[in-house]
């Protein structure tokens, strides 16, 4: 039976791009996630529709479905002095706030006399990708699940406190 929407699916995975494994659970916690909501890229989302629980498959995902195609022109040259005390290399992965306040992941993509330019493109865009995916356990959402999206298993437990660093009431998220 195809896996629905706001169903709650829990996978082990491993990514290739070409020879080489760039992300792996295989063994580990797997990753839950609710089916039909965008938590995972869409084209492994599509690509495990018709799976069940105990399938093992490889899943080729296409750039544009996986984290796009490289975009050229998303790169900036800043002032090398912006990055003061920083041991700069190329290839570098380096993490700042954007201008909305979130947090955005840029490489460090050549490095200048005075200035440096940065990648925003995901380290992954315009790669296909292969998964080997299995499928350990779908089952449906909860009332709960299904209206804030969040499965039970990615939850903290009580014995962390309501953060997830054990401070309990106190931490400010009451």
């Amino acid at each position: 039976m195809a896996i629905q929407d706001n169903q709650v699916v829990s996978i082990e995975y491993e990514v290739r791009d070409g020879d080489e494994i760039v992300d792996s659970n295989m063994g580990g916690a797997p990753l839950v996630f609710m089916y039909g909501k965008g938590q995972i890229i869409p084209g492994l989302e599509s690509g495990i529709k018709d799976m069940n629980i105990g399938d093992k498959a490889d899943v080729l995902v296409k750039a544009a479905d996986a984290y796009g195609e490289y975009n050229a022109e998303a790169t900036q040259e800043v002032p090398k002095e912006q990055f003061a005390g920083i041991d700069l290399q190329e290839g570098m992965t380096l993490y700042g706030q954007g201008e909305d306040g979130g947090t955005v992941q840029v490489t460090v993509k050549e490095i200048k006399d005075d200035t440096v330019v940065i990648d925003f493109n995901h380290p992954l865009a315009g790669k296909d990708l292969m998964f080997t995916v299995a499928i350990n356990n779908v089952r449906d959402a909860s009332a709960e699940e299904a209206m804030t999206g969040v499965p039970e298993e990615n939850k903290p437990s009580d014995d962390e406190g309501c953060c997830g660093t054990g401070g309990g009431s106190g931490c400010g998220c009451n």
